[in-house]
């Protein structure tokens, strides 16, 4: 049994030329339900343009999510970058309540000189500053979403974000599953590979319901390299085993397209879903 399974695209679809605030409109119309607004190098939405892509999600029964800028380290060893860090988060919390998001996707930083126990408590004490910042300034609907990063020098393996959500209220895991397969050398194969990781999230946060990233990576040693569209088939990890887990799991799981194709991409997991649960 499934129960609210979405599909959608990290940012405006390829084909799409018209306003932000109007996206969900073509994002309905070719058949996905979800969106991830990127503010990739800056949060630039207004109060108005923000609650008019609320609204217009909201008539559209498209769910939104939002990415934070990706210059964001939560573990500097630098004041003036944790300073930048509180700030972009902030702002972030603040267009994701205009906008009705239910996810605030963030990458929480790097390891620098730490180790991961040092960077763990830099962190805390930043979180702890962001939060006091954000409940000052009155913004009371987020929710931050850590996600599991694809680089070894950087912080998030799936065991250090649900640390971080257990440890602080309005928080919850984005789990990219490319990020997963590249900083473990590629050791997501299987249906068991993922089962492990729905059964952790499970019994250490009690949760069944999932923001996840997916597309098909390339990896180093060091950790991910580049992303790859779903039918570049050298690269992984797998898609079906997955979609057949979540057909069977009964979990709400979002999927946010990160490929080079997007929505193109998208498109295809939600075939594939479809076929695997007897939907099509």
């Amino acid at each position: 049994m499934t129960f609210n399974v979405r599909f959608g695209p990290a940012g405006n679809p390829l084909g799409y030329r018209g306003k932000t605030t109007k996206v969900c409109d073509y994002i309905k119309k070719i058949g996905l339900d979800a969106y991830e607004y990127q503010a990739t190098y800056g949060v630039r939405i207004s109060k108005k343009s923000g609650v008019e892509l609320g609204e217009n999600a909201k008539k559209n029964d498209v769910l939104i999510s939002m990415h934070a800028p990706y210059y964001i380290n939560l573990c500097s060893n630098k004041n003036d970058v944790i300073e930048r860090s509180i700030d972009r988060l902030v702002q972030s919390a603040r267009a994701s309540e205009w906008m009705n998001a239910y996810r605030i996707v963030f990458h929480p930083g790097f390891y620098t000189e730490y180790s991961p126990n040092e960077a763990r408590e830099k962190m805390f004490n930043t979180i702890r500053e962001l939060i006091e910042k954000i409940e000052r300034l009155g913004i009371k609907k987020y929710t931050f979403a850590p996600e599991t990063t694809g680089k070894k020098s950087q912080y998030g393996n799936l065991e250090e974000i649900i640390d971080l959500c257990q440890s602080f209220e309005n928080f919850a895991p984005t789990v990219d599953f490319g990020h997963l397969h590249a900083r473990s050398n590629g050791n997501i194969r299987n249906r068991e590979d993922y089962e492990k990781i729905f059964n952790k999230i499970d019994s250490e946060l009690g949760l069944q319901t999932l923001h996840c990233h997916f597309t098909k990576v390339e990896f180093s040693d060091a950790g991910e390299r580049r992303h790859h569209t779903l039918l570049e088939e050298d690269f992984g990890p797998p898609l079906e085993p997955l979609l057949e887990l979540v057909v069977d799991c009964g979990w709400d799981v979002t999927f946010i397209s990160e490929t080079p194709l997007l929505d193109e991409d998208a498109l295809i997991m939600k075939v594939r879903y479809e076929n695997i649960s007897g939907k099509a």
